[in-house]
């Protein structure tokens, strides 16, 4: 979603996302890749979520098919991970590996090493603006006065239009093409942050 939306940003290479366990989305990615000047960047906290492994696996398989040698796996993987023993069980050298902590949550990861594949689309100067505006807002949160706090404005907002006018749906409206997956990306966030 952070890609899309930044588009017009972009200045590093071409970058693809796989999340869907059916191969078909992973085959037609394939198709646009490489070999030779791919970069694949395995993300996963424990690197044994089961989507993930499963397409880093394929991928892994088509690579070596290109590639025919099984160490330029260590120059074409890298791993945004917090399970070292896996990372190299799966043949990525651990100097690959970029950790951050075990308390990231998912839906907030792009703030720590998981970003990674936004930075290099984006590029170091971008993505510490887009770092340093998440820091405004934290600091905002943390130190508005109630009245004037964005966040907990809204908060309340949804708190009041559901207890009390039994509005139980968000409208999230995107005023730009670049932020068309906003609203599945919020979706996701909010049940997981209110319960599904």
């Amino acid at each position: 979603m952070v890609t899309e939306a930044l588009k017009p940003y972009a200045v590093g290479p071409k970058v693809h996302f796989v999340s869907n366990i059916d191969g078909t989305h992973l085959a037609e990615t394939l198709k646009k890749l490489n070999p030779e000047t791919v970069l694949f960047i395995i993300a996963s906290k424990t690197f044994t979520t089961q989507e993930t492994i499963t397409n880093a696996l394929s991928a892994k398989k088509w690579f070596l098919s290109k590639a025919n040698d099984p160490s330029t796996v260590s120059k074409h993987f890298v791993a945004l991970s917090t399970n070292a023993p896996k990372v190299i069980e799966f043949g990525i050298d651990e100097k690959n590996m970029f950790g951050f902590w075990d308390w990231v949550g998912g839906r907030y990861s792009l703030w720590s090493a998981i970003g990674l594949s936004i930075a290099l689309y984006i590029g170091m100067d971008n993505f510490e603006r887009l770092l340093a505006g998440a820091h405004f807002i934290d600091n905002h949160f943390r130190t508005a006065p109630l009245e004037k706090n964005v966040p907990v404005i809204l908060a309340l907002l949804g708190v009041w239009y559901h207890n009390f006018y039994g509005a139980e749906t968000h409208a999230l409206l995107p005023y730009d093409q670049y932020l068309h997956r906003f609203a599945a990306y919020f979706q996701q966030g909010d049940m997981e942050s209110n319960g599904k």
